[in-house]
């Protein structure tokens, strides 16, 4: 199956896109640790959202 010139340039912009988003969040942890407080913190803003619109 050949691929035209377009698919290689679809592939490598998504390539592209996809390390720059991975760049910039690993940028706004500096270190392991604050990964770690940054997905946690993500757990307890879902968790306080479901239990807020949990029918009663």
């Amino acid at each position: 199956m050949r691929s035209t010139l377009k698919d290689r340039a679809a592939k490598a912009l998504l390539t592209l896109v996809l390390l720059g988003s991975l760049g910039s969040t690993l940028a706004a942890c500096n270190t392991t640790a604050g990964a770690g407080q940054d997905i946690s913190n993500t757990g307890h803003v879902i968790t306080k959202a479901a239990d807020k619109n949990m029918p009663q």
